[in-house]
C-alpha cells in the first residue's frame, strides 16, 4: 500500500480485509498510521501519548485475530486503562498516574485485533463539551482548525475525522461520543446502559450515566466493534438484553418503515441555531422519502427539572472522582493541579445532601418511564445532536470574572455557598444550552446515535441524533446503514 490517500480510502473492516488477503501487513498499516499522526498531530493536537514502540512490539509478539486484526486504533485518555501507560484524564494532577492492568474494554479491543498506537486528548476529567484542558492544550477540528472537535472525546474524533485511524475509543456520560461525532462528521453511537463493560475498576460509571464505545466513519465499523465488545463481565451491575443477531448483520438487513418522531425544540427551552433546525428538517424529509412515517412530536418531560437532576449527579460524581483519584495516587492534589471549574464542581458536589441525590435519581427514573411510554407510539426520536454548530476554540471557556470568582471560592472552600447562590448552576446551564439534547439518553440508559447528514454553509458538520428504546441498538444500526446508503458521508 503506497501513500496516505489510499490508506484513508478504507474503513477499519476494509483495512482488516486487506490484511487477511495479504495485500498489506499489520506493520505496514501501523507505520502508515504513525506517519499520518506525525504529519497531522502538530496542528490538531489529537494524540497526546504516543505508544508507537508498544504497538510495534504488540504486532511482533501477539497473534492478531478478530475482525479488526492489524487495524490501527487510538484509545481515549479517560476511563479505559492500559497497563503501564499513563492515564492523565486531561489533568495535571494525574500526569504520573500509570495503571497496572488493562480495563476489560481494552482487553476486548485487543482481542478484536486492534493495534493501539496511542491515547487521545480530553478535557480535564471529561467534564466539558469542548476539548481544551489547561494541561494538554486545545484539540482542533479537522474541518476548521479554529473550531472545537467537541468533547469530551474530542481527540478521538479529530483523529478519526482527519484519517489518522479509521476508528478510536470514546465514552459518553452526557454526550461525549455524540457531541464530537456531530462536530467532526462521524457516526457516534452511545450504547444502552449495560451493553459494554466498565470493569474491573468500576462497577458502574457515574451511577450508570456513562458508557463506552467508539467513533467511526462507517456504520459497519461501529456495529462490528459493538459485536466485539458487548456482553456482561463478572460483577456487572447492568446487562442490556442480548441482541437477536449480531449487530454487523443488521447493516445489510432491509429496513422496514418505522415510526419516527422529530423535534428541534430543546427540552430546557433554550434557543436552537437555525443550522441545527435545518439539519433535522433535512433528515426528516429524507426519512419520509425512504418510506418512514415521520411526524413532529416530543415526550412529556420537564427538561429544566431533568437538567438540574443531571447536574446534581455530575457534581456529586466529580467530588467522589477527585477523592478516589487521590486515594489511588496516595497523595493530596495541590490546588494548582486542578482547574478552577473542576475544583468548584467537586466542592459543590461535597455540599450536596443525600436527599438531593435521591431526588435526582427519582427524576431520572421518571424520565425513563416517560420515554418508555413515548416509544410505545414511536420507534425512534429524532433531534439535533447539538443546539449550535461547533464553537470556536476558547469560546466556551469561563470568563475572566468567572475564573476570579472560582479562585475566590477555591481559597475559601465555599462550595456550599456557591451552590446556594445559583452561580454554578448558571455556569453549567450555559454549557447545557449548547448541548441540551444528549443528556436524556444517559439518564434513561437508552441507545442514541449522532449521524452526519448535514453540513452548514461554513462547511462544518451538523449531526442529528436518533434515540431508540433501551436495548435496541439494532434499529439505530439498520437505520444508520440505510441513511449511509442514501446520503453517503464516508468520502466527504
Amino acid at each position: 500500500m503506497a501513500g496516505i490517500s489510499e490508506y484513508g480510502d478504507y474503513d477499519g473492516l476494509g483495512l482488516a480485509e486487506l490484511v487477511r488477503e495479504g495485500e498489506v501487513t499489520p506493520r505496514e498499516l501501523c507505520e502508515e498510521a504513525i506517519a499520518r499522526i506525525e504529519l497531522l498531530n502538530p496542528e490538531l493536537n489529537a494524540v497526546i501519548t504516543p505508544m508507537y514502540d508498544r504497538a510495534r512490539a504488540w504486532i511482533e509478539g501477539a497473534q492478531l485475530e478478530g475482525p479488526f486484526a492489524g487495524v490501527p486504533f487510538l484509545l481515549k485518555d479517560l476511563v479505559e486503562s492500559y497497563a503501564g501507560v499513563r492515564l492523565t484524564m486531561g489533568s495535571r494532577s494525574c500526569r504520573d498516574f500509570v495503571p497496572t492492568r488493562d480495563s476489560e474494554l481494552v482487553q476486548r479491543f485487543k482481542q478484536a485485533g486492534l493495534v493501539i498506537l496511542g491515547k487521545t486528548n480530553v478535557p480535564e476529567f471529561g467534564l466539558t463539551a469542548v476539548t481544551e484542558s489547561r494541561f494538554l492544550g486545545p484539540c482542533r477540528n479537522p474541518w476548521n482548525v479554529d473550531h472545537t472537535p467537541g468533547g469530551s472525546s474530542g481527540g478521538s474524533a479529530a483523529a478519526v475525522a482527519s484519517g489518522m485511524v479509521p476508528l478510536a475509543s470514546a465514552n459518553d456520560g452526557g454526550g461525549s461520543i455524540r457531541i464530537p461525532a456531530s462536530c467532526c462528521g462521524l457516526f457516534g453511537l452511545k450504547p444502552s446502559r449495560g451493553r459494554n463493560p466498565t470493569g474491573p475498576d468500576a462497577a458502574e460509571l457515574w451511577q450508570g450515566l456513562a458508557v463506552s464505545h467508539v467513533l467511526t466513519r462507517s456504520v459497519r465499523d461501529c456495529a462490528a466493534m459493538l459485536d466485539c465488545t458487548c456482553g456482561p463481565e463478572p460483577g456487572s451491575m447492568y446487562e442490556a438484553r442480548a441482541p437477536s443477531r449480531s449487530f454487523v448483520q443488521e447493516v445489510g438487513r432491509e429496513t422496514e418503515p418505522i415510526r419516527i418522531a422529530f423535534s428541534s425544540k430543546a427540552l430546557i427551552g433554550t434557543k436552537v441555531h437555525p443550522d441545527c433546525i435545518a439539519a433535522v428538517e433535512h433528515s426528516a424529509k429524507l426519512l419520509e422519502q425512504l418510506g418512514h412515517r415521520v411526524e413532529e412530536a416530543e415526550p412529556e418531560i420537564d427538561g429544566s427539572r431533568l437538567a438540574r437532576a443531571f447536574l446534581c449527579l455530575v457534581f456529586a460524581e466529580v467530588a467522589v472522582d477527585l477523592e478516589q483519584l487521590q486515594y489511588l495516587m496516595g497523595r493530596k492534589f495541590r490546588t494548582d493541579e486542578i482547574e478552577e471549574m473542576t475544583w468548584v464542581l467537586g466542592s459543590v458536589g461535597r455540599s450536596l445532601r443525600a436527599v438531593d441525590l435521591a431526588r435526582a435519581r427519582r427524576q431520572w427514573g421518571d424520565a425513563a418511564r416517560a420515554m418508555g411510554r413515548f416509544h410505545l407510539e414511536y420507534d425512534v426520536f429524532l433531534t439535533p445532536t447539538m443546539a449550535y454548530p461547533p464553537s470556536r476554540i476558547g469560546a466556551l471557556q469561563p470568563s475572566t470574572l468567572e475564573i476570579q470568582m472560582m479562585k475566590w471560592t477555591k481559597r475559601l472552600r465555599a462550595g456550599g455557598l456557591l451552590r446556594l447562590s445559583g452561580i454554578v448552576d448558571g455556569m453549567a446551564e450555559k454549557i447545557l444550552e449548547r448541548v441540551p439534547f444528549t443528556q436524556l439518553a444517559n439518564l434513561t440508559g437508552q441507545p442514541a446515535v449522532s449521524m452526519p447528514l448535514f453540513w452548514n454553509s461554513a462547511g462544518l458538520p451538523i449531526g442529528v441524533q436518533f434515540t431508540a428504546p433501551i436495548g435496541d441498538e439494532a434499529t439505530l444500526i439498520r437505520l444508520g446503514a440505510q441513511l449511509e446508503r442514501a446520503e453517503p458521508w464516508f468520502d466527504k
